[in-house]
């Protein structure tokens, strides 16, 4: 899971220092929380990495694992662009966030 203010950061909050990158188990994956580094207008990328291995596992140009995305946006060829998933957070904030499998 990924939460990120940087619009060019999205989904790959590995550019963003900023960012807030954490690993939830399954277990707890139904409703975890994420501090939010101040108010602002963030956009959230979650990957169900099933085989532990840190990235999104690719079938051709589909994916292997599932994900998901703050606001649940329409899914076209590629991720999202920040602005269909960003949201703004002021104080508590809750996003419920679908996840989707394509294999």
């Amino acid at each position: 899971m990924c939460l990120t203010a940087n619009p060019k950061a999205f989904p790959d909050c590995s550019k963003d220092k900023a960012s807030v990158r954490m690993a939830v188990k399954a277990a707890n994956a139904g409703d975890f929380k994420v501090v939010a580094p101040g108010d602002g207008t963030y956009a959230i990328a979650v990957v169900h990495d099933e085989n532990s291995n840190n990235k999104m596992d690719m079938a051709l140009f589909l994916p292997k694992e599932g994900f998901g995305f703050s606001r649940n946006p329409a899914i076209g060829m590629g991720a999202p662009k920040f602005g269909s998933a960003s949201f703004a957070v002021t104080g508590d904030t809750r996003q419920a966030i679908q996840m989707k499998y394509m294999l």
